[in-house]
């Protein structure tokens, strides 16, 4: 059985990040999706909310399974048993980023293989940041993000006025 893990932050979980989990859902027996609990980044959502924003968008994915983590990828990886690790790549800026920490990761856990997927034509521009930033200002999100996503962004944008 190959098992991979898909990590990030997903705040929120995007149309994107929906379709890299699909795709690699496809290709490997299980899927696990770790929810980064402390990125250095501001949070809209916390990690519970993370976690189970990301379990509804894949709720038809029976081999899927969304998970919070800390700490380092390696060691949650190691702790999982799993040696391939899931990427999307947008742009070239996220190449960049992946490779520097390919390269860490590959010295750090050699055992660890990377695999990326190179986003759909659709997603391509797609960011969490910038979802949360056009939602604030009143923009529609509903093309960019899945519908439980669309309703819980809304909910924290009004309790933020």
């Amino acid at each position: 059985m190959i098992i991979a893990l898909y990590p990030g932050s997903f705040d929120p979980v995007t149309k994107g990040h929906l379709d890299i989990a699909c795709r690699a859902a496809r290709l490997f027996d299980r899927l696990i999706i770790g929810v980064y609990d402390t990125p250095e980044k501001k949070l809209m959502f916390s990690t519970a909310e993370r976690v189970a924003l990301f379990s509804e968008a894949t709720r038809t994915l029976p081999n899927v399974e969304i998970r919070p983590f800390s700490g380092l990828l390696i060691s949650f990886a190691r702790e999982l048993k799993v040696d391939t690790v899931v990427r999307g790549l947008r742009v070239s800026n996220d190449f960049e980023f992946e490779f520097d920490m390919a390269m860490l990761n590959r010295k750090l856990a050699p055992e660890l293989e990377l695999i990326c997927f190179m986003a759909s034509p659709e997603y391509q521009f797609l960011s969490a940041s910038m979802m949360k930033e056009v939602a604030r200002l009143g923009g529609d999100i509903t093309a960019f993000v899945p519908a439980n996503v669309v309703k819980a962004i809304k909910s924290k944008v009004a309790a933020e006025r």
